[in-house]
């Protein structure tokens, strides 16, 4: 048998490690391609988590943009609401005048659109018996004659 040369081993040594350092390689590319594409897994994952709340707050300003736009309304409205009082002033004007003129609790009611209450009141102050019955003396004072 007949012993290698030097230089056999040396070439022989020299292709274990080159094949050795390609399968170093080949094993450190395979784990950063895995770790690469684990790490884009979790960027997209937390890239749609965002768009998730980006939409979530679009919405809430577009419901925040409502209420004020609908603020604004109101704000600008209170000129419409005190001219609505005045407008149903006309009904107590003509609810007074027909008390005046004698008319019963009841006619008020449906003639002017009066609550019980309202009619009761401005049947009370306005109505000519209401005056002379709605004075009584007082228990204390005694009766002018």
């Amino acid at each position: 048998m007949t012993v290698p040369s030097v230089e056999m081993l040396l070439i022989a040594g020299r292709a274990v490690f080159l094949l050795f350092s390609f399968v170093l390689a080949a094993v450190a590319f395979i784990r950063w391609r895995l770790t690469a594409q684990a790490h884009t897994a979790q960027l997209q994952a937390n890239h749609e988590v965002v768009l998730r709340r980006l939409a979530d707050l679009e919405a809430r300003v577009s419901a925040t943009n409502v209420a004020v736009s609908q603020l604004g309304e109101r704000i600008e409205r209170p000129q419409q609401l005190t001219s609505a009082p005045a407008a149903a002033a006309p009904g107590y004007q003509i609810a007074i005048r027909l008390a005046k003129g004698g008319a019963s609790r009841d006619e008020l009611i449906s003639g002017c659109g009066l609550s019980i209450n309202e009619a009761e009141l401005v049947h009370r102050l306005h109505a000519p018996q209401a005056r002379s019955s709605a004075r009584k003396p007082h228990p204390g004072r005694p009766q002018a004659a």
